[in-house]
């Protein structure tokens, strides 16, 4: 009887559906591994991906085993600091990967990315094999010959070896040291060159959280945190550094924004805090941005400077404590107020750029008004 019950059970076997879940086939998870710099600011775009399971922080392209993070970033080794990405090919592909990368880096730079030097934080593609390498070269020199860029793409294109994860902390620093990691993202200059070169493309529509908007000048303002006196320094130019905070003064006639005339709004350079709108701006004739008042009266902290012969009135951000510049009272209606600010205490976001930068809230205020 045992045979009988056997072939019994082999023929449900055959002609009975079988479920779902049992039929599925795991996919074979692949991966791949890139160098863009700074690996916290490389994590966040790839981990967006349907199709992507892991990203891990760490460095590949060196020959020292396991090597610490200390070490690599004092440049010691010749490691890249490097994602790597396991994903279901399934899912999404390899080519995708690339165009997501290229909107990360600034491939023409070979001295590092962005505020961060050194042959470490060089940028590179890592080809696990020969297919990864094929389409690594094609999206190399599609890029190359788009125009998009005036200067050549000095991206690597390296046999993977290795790859080394950094220590536990760097994991996902995006999500676990939130404020650390909105505060150097944005003075690491990296979001508003890829801003500038890719505007409306930078972001992809192949991200499970519609690209993971930017978050609003509200929401960064509450974890906003003045970087020290050593990381200023490094994060702006000298002049920025020295009129922010050493009170010093541009030369007139001689700065970016004296003869500005899109719609926009202006921001402190240090903390990216709204203080002036295009709205409000005018011809002064002293060589310096002139506006009758700030976007809000809340923007600025007024205090009295008698570093030269007269009682000045000086103003200051209030978030970031930066020094901009002067306030007098001999200008335009309708409050006959001149504020005299610095270019370099200033970043200018174009109105078309606002809302992709997180100032949509502001737009109102720096639209032109009709005649």
């Amino acid at each position: 009887m045992l045979k009988p019950y056997l072939s019994l059970m082999t023929w449900l076997l055959v002609l009975l559906p079988i479920p779902q879940a049992l039929a599925a086939v795991p996919s074979r998870l692949e991966k791949a591994t890139f160098a863009g710099g700074c690996f916290w600011c490389m994590e966040a775009p790839f981990e967006a991906l349907d199709g992507v399971v892991e990203v891990t922080s760490g460095f590949s392209g060196g020959k020292e085993e396991n090597p610490s993070y200390e070490l690599v970033a004092s440049g010691r080794t010749d490691h890249l600091e490097a994602v790597q990405i396991t994903y279901d090919p399934s899912k999404v592909d390899y080519d995708t990967l690339l165009e997501i990368f290229w909107r990360q880096i600034d491939p023409t730079d070979d001295g590092g990315q962005f505020v961060d030097r050194g042959e470490q934080y060089r940028s590179a593609i890592f080809f696990h094999n020969d297919e990864q390498r094929k389409l690594a070269e094609v999206s190399r020199q599609r890029l190359n010959d788009s125009g998009r860029y005036h200067q050549p793409i000095v991206t690597e294109i390296r046999p993977y070896a290795a790859f080394y994860a950094a220590e536990d902390y760097h994991q996902n620093f995006y999500k676990r040291s939130a404020r650390r990691y909105t505060t150097y993202r944005h003075y690491s200059g990296r979001d508003q060159f890829l801003d500038q070169m890719w505007g409306t493309e930078r972001h992809m529509k192949h991200t499970a959280a519609e690209n993971s908007a930017p978050p609003t000048w509200e929401e960064r303002r509450l974890t906003f945190e003045k970087p020290d006196d050593a990381t200023l320094k490094q994060l702006l130019t000298p002049l920025q550094y020295q009129v922010t905070q050493h009170e010093d003064t541009e030369r007139p006639f001689d700065n970016p924004y004296n003869d500005q005339k899109k719609p926009g709004l202006y921001v402190d350079i240090v903390s990216g805090e709204p203080l002036f709108s295009s709205r409000h701006k005018f011809d002064s004739g002293t060589g310096w941005p002139s506006f009758y008042r700030p976007v809000t009266d809340e923007a600025l902290v007024e205090k009295k400077d008698r570093r030269l012969f007269i009682v000045r009135t000086e103003v200051r951000s209030r978030l970031a404590d930066s020094h901009l510049g002067h306030v007098f009272e001999d200008g335009p209606p309708p409050t006959g107020l001149r504020y005299c600010i610095n270019s370099a205490a200033l970043r200018f976001i174009p109105l078309e750029k606002m809302a992709d930068e997180g100032y949509g809230a502001w737009i109102k205020l720096v639209e032109p008004q009709a005649p």
